[in-house]
Protein backbone atom coordinates (compact mmCIF):
# COMPACT_ATOMS: atom_id res chain seq x y z
CA UNK A 1 0.00 0.00 0.00
CA UNK A 2 2.96 2.53 0.49
CA UNK A 3 4.53 2.21 -3.17
CA UNK A 4 1.00 3.17 -4.31
CA UNK A 5 0.51 6.16 -2.15
CA UNK A 6 4.75 7.14 -2.98
CA UNK A 7 3.39 6.67 -6.84
CA UNK A 8 -0.19 9.28 -6.31
CA UNK A 9 2.02 11.45 -4.24
CA UNK A 10 4.43 11.87 -7.33
CA UNK A 11 1.74 11.96 -9.63
CA UNK A 12 0.23 15.07 -7.96
CA UNK A 13 1.09 18.46 -9.25
CA UNK A 14 3.92 20.35 -7.08
CA UNK A 15 4.52 24.15 -7.60
CA UNK A 16 7.60 25.58 -6.49
CA UNK A 17 9.73 28.26 -6.91
CA UNK A 18 12.77 28.46 -9.44
CA UNK A 19 15.36 30.82 -10.03
CA UNK A 20 16.75 32.34 -13.01
CA UNK A 21 19.23 29.45 -13.97
CA UNK A 22 15.80 26.79 -13.88
CA UNK A 23 13.66 29.11 -15.53
CA UNK A 24 16.08 29.27 -18.68
CA UNK A 25 17.04 25.23 -18.00
CA UNK A 26 13.69 25.03 -18.79
CA UNK A 27 12.72 27.17 -21.16
CA UNK A 28 12.23 24.86 -24.15
CA UNK A 29 9.32 22.48 -21.67
CA UNK A 30 7.84 26.20 -20.41
CA UNK A 31 7.55 27.52 -24.23
CA UNK A 32 5.89 24.27 -25.34
CA UNK A 33 3.37 24.82 -22.21
CA UNK A 34 2.69 28.42 -23.60
CA UNK A 35 2.10 27.06 -27.13
CA UNK A 36 -0.18 24.23 -25.72
CA UNK A 37 -2.52 26.82 -23.89
CA UNK A 38 -2.05 29.84 -26.04
CA UNK A 39 -2.38 28.43 -29.72
CA UNK A 40 0.13 31.06 -31.38
CA UNK A 41 0.56 31.53 -34.87
CA UNK A 42 3.27 29.62 -37.24
CA UNK A 43 6.37 31.31 -36.52
CA UNK A 44 5.74 33.07 -33.29
CA UNK A 45 7.62 31.05 -30.73
CA UNK A 46 10.90 32.09 -31.47
CA UNK A 47 10.56 35.53 -30.77
CA UNK A 48 8.21 34.40 -27.79
CA UNK A 49 12.42 32.42 -26.78
CA UNK A 50 13.91 35.67 -26.96
CA UNK A 51 11.40 37.74 -25.13
CA UNK A 52 11.41 35.21 -21.94
CA UNK A 53 15.31 34.79 -21.87
CA UNK A 54 15.44 38.66 -21.54
CA UNK A 55 12.95 38.77 -19.13
CA UNK A 56 15.01 36.92 -16.83
CA UNK A 57 17.62 39.98 -16.71
CA UNK A 58 14.97 42.01 -15.77
CA UNK A 59 14.84 43.82 -12.01
CA UNK A 60 13.45 41.22 -9.06
CA UNK A 61 12.59 38.55 -11.94
CA UNK A 62 10.83 35.93 -10.16
CA UNK A 63 9.45 32.52 -11.48
CA UNK A 64 7.39 29.45 -10.27
CA UNK A 65 6.27 25.93 -12.32
CA UNK A 66 4.12 23.50 -12.03
CA UNK A 67 5.33 20.23 -12.50
CA UNK A 68 3.90 16.43 -12.32
CA UNK A 69 6.36 13.62 -12.30
CA UNK A 70 8.98 16.36 -13.46
CA UNK A 71 6.95 17.08 -16.91
CA UNK A 72 6.23 20.97 -16.58
CA UNK A 73 2.30 21.53 -16.93
CA UNK A 74 2.26 25.23 -15.53
CA UNK A 75 4.37 28.37 -14.97
CA UNK A 76 4.47 32.04 -14.39
CA UNK A 77 6.44 34.74 -13.89
CA UNK A 78 7.28 38.70 -13.09
CA UNK A 79 9.42 41.21 -12.44
CA UNK A 80 9.23 45.00 -11.64
CA UNK A 81 7.91 46.81 -14.18
CA UNK A 82 9.75 49.93 -14.78
CA UNK A 83 10.23 52.95 -17.47
CA UNK A 84 12.43 51.26 -20.79
CA UNK A 85 10.19 47.94 -20.55
CA UNK A 86 8.51 47.44 -23.95
CA UNK A 87 5.13 46.41 -22.21
CA UNK A 88 5.35 48.92 -19.32
CA UNK A 89 6.39 51.67 -21.74
CA UNK A 90 3.41 50.65 -24.15
CA UNK A 91 0.79 49.95 -21.44
CA UNK A 92 1.94 53.93 -19.79
CA UNK A 93 1.20 55.65 -22.95
CA UNK A 94 -2.43 54.41 -23.47
CA UNK A 95 -3.01 54.77 -19.75
CA UNK A 96 -1.93 58.69 -20.24
CA UNK A 97 -4.32 58.55 -22.90
CA UNK A 98 -6.92 57.20 -21.18
CA UNK A 99 -6.91 58.60 -17.32
CA UNK A 100 -4.26 61.06 -17.27
CA UNK A 101 -0.71 60.95 -16.18
CA UNK A 102 -1.77 60.70 -12.07
CA UNK A 103 -3.98 57.61 -13.74
CA UNK A 104 -0.57 55.92 -15.34
CA UNK A 105 1.79 57.00 -11.99
CA UNK A 106 -1.01 55.11 -10.08
CA UNK A 107 -0.75 51.94 -11.43
CA UNK A 108 2.50 51.60 -12.97
CA UNK A 109 4.57 53.69 -10.90
CA UNK A 110 5.19 50.90 -8.13
CA UNK A 111 4.07 47.38 -10.17
CA UNK A 112 4.79 44.10 -10.18
CA UNK A 113 4.12 43.14 -13.79
CA UNK A 114 2.90 39.46 -14.07
CA UNK A 115 4.58 38.29 -17.78
CA UNK A 116 2.97 35.22 -17.96
CA UNK A 117 1.09 32.50 -16.40
CA UNK A 118 -0.21 29.33 -18.47
CA UNK A 119 -1.43 26.04 -17.17
CA UNK A 120 -1.43 23.40 -19.66
CA UNK A 121 -4.96 22.63 -21.67
CA UNK A 122 -4.60 18.73 -20.12
CA UNK A 123 -3.48 20.29 -16.61
CA UNK A 124 -6.58 23.01 -16.49
CA UNK A 125 -9.21 22.91 -13.87
CA UNK A 126 -6.79 21.58 -10.87
CA UNK A 127 -6.59 25.22 -9.28
CA UNK A 128 -2.68 25.40 -11.13
CA UNK A 129 -3.49 28.99 -12.28
CA UNK A 130 -4.61 30.24 -9.11
CA UNK A 131 -1.55 28.36 -7.20
CA UNK A 132 1.05 29.95 -9.67
CA UNK A 133 -0.33 33.55 -9.42
CA UNK A 134 -0.75 33.69 -5.75
CA UNK A 135 2.62 32.01 -4.98
CA UNK A 136 3.90 34.45 -7.52
CA UNK A 137 2.15 37.69 -5.90
CA UNK A 138 2.74 36.51 -2.02
CA UNK A 139 5.02 38.83 -0.35
CA UNK A 140 5.71 41.61 -3.26
CA UNK A 141 6.83 44.97 -1.68
CA UNK A 142 5.03 46.72 -4.85
CA UNK A 143 2.35 48.48 -4.49
CA UNK A 144 0.42 46.99 -7.36
CA UNK A 145 0.00 44.55 -9.65
CA UNK A 146 -0.60 44.24 -13.32
CA UNK A 147 -0.83 41.67 -16.40
CA UNK A 148 -2.44 41.47 -19.91
CA UNK A 149 -4.84 38.63 -20.77
CA UNK A 150 -7.14 37.99 -23.63
CA UNK A 151 -10.11 40.55 -24.03
CA UNK A 152 -12.79 37.52 -23.75
CA UNK A 153 -14.71 35.78 -21.11
CA UNK A 154 -12.14 32.88 -20.57
CA UNK A 155 -11.21 31.12 -17.27
CA UNK A 156 -8.39 33.31 -16.64
CA UNK A 157 -10.23 36.56 -16.79
CA UNK A 158 -12.51 34.80 -13.94
CA UNK A 159 -9.67 33.80 -11.79
CA UNK A 160 -7.84 37.84 -12.15
CA UNK A 161 -11.57 39.01 -11.35
CA UNK A 162 -11.51 36.67 -7.97
CA UNK A 163 -8.56 37.77 -7.68
CA UNK A 164 -9.38 41.58 -7.12
CA UNK A 165 -7.74 42.56 -10.61
CA UNK A 166 -9.87 45.85 -12.44
CA UNK A 167 -10.21 46.07 -16.10
CA UNK A 168 -7.57 49.44 -17.02
CA UNK A 169 -7.63 48.58 -20.28
CA UNK A 170 -10.35 46.63 -22.44
CA UNK A 171 -10.36 46.19 -26.30
CA UNK A 172 -6.61 46.82 -26.57
CA UNK A 173 -4.10 45.50 -29.23
CA UNK A 174 -0.74 45.96 -28.58
CA UNK A 175 1.35 47.07 -31.47
CA UNK A 176 2.22 44.80 -33.95
CA UNK A 177 -1.11 42.97 -33.97
CA UNK A 178 -2.33 40.27 -32.73
CA UNK A 179 -5.32 39.41 -30.53
CA UNK A 180 -7.29 42.36 -28.43
CA UNK A 181 -6.32 41.94 -25.16
CA UNK A 182 -7.90 43.54 -21.42
CA UNK A 183 -4.75 44.92 -19.10
CA UNK A 184 -6.26 44.50 -15.76
CA UNK A 185 -4.56 45.26 -12.07
CA UNK A 186 -4.93 45.70 -8.38
CA UNK A 187 -3.53 46.70 -5.10
CA UNK A 188 -1.63 44.55 -2.79
CA UNK A 189 -2.48 42.54 -1.19
CA UNK A 190 -4.75 40.33 -3.81
CA UNK A 191 -8.48 39.58 -2.60
CA UNK A 192 -8.62 35.68 -1.56
CA UNK A 193 -12.37 35.35 -2.38
CA UNK A 194 -13.16 32.44 -4.50
CA UNK A 195 -15.57 32.02 -7.78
Amino acid sequence: MRPAFRARREASPQIREIDRRGFLRRLDALLATYEAAMLPPPGQMPGRHMIMERHTGYPAFRAFVAERSRSVIGFSYGFHGESGQWWHDVVRAELVKIGGEEHARHWLDDTWEVAELHVHPAAQGLGLGRGLITSLCSGRPERTMVLSTLDAQTPARNLYRSLGLVDLLTGFRFPGGGPVYAVMGAEFPLSSRRE
